[in-house]
């Protein structure tokens, strides 16, 4: 981040469910790093999306059991 800002990070299904959030608050500048603990979840596609005031980010990702 390349400065102090609040972040959300949202984990969404295939059909654009949201299922889980695994950050919502306020980041110090920097580099961070947040492990998903998918156990409760099957393998497929999913979606996350990074939200740092005005900056959006969407990508895809794929998890395999």
């Amino acid at each position: 981040l390349p400065y102090q800002s609040n972040v959300t990070l949202d984990i969404y299904d295939i059909l654009g469910r949201k299922v889980e959030t695994l950050n919502n608050g306020n980041q110090s500048a920097g580099s961070h790093s947040i492990i998903w603990n998918a156990d409760g979840f099957s393998s497929g596609v999913y979606f996350y999306k990074l939200v740092q005031s005005d900056n959006v980010i969407t990508r895809k990702m794929v998890m395999l059991k």
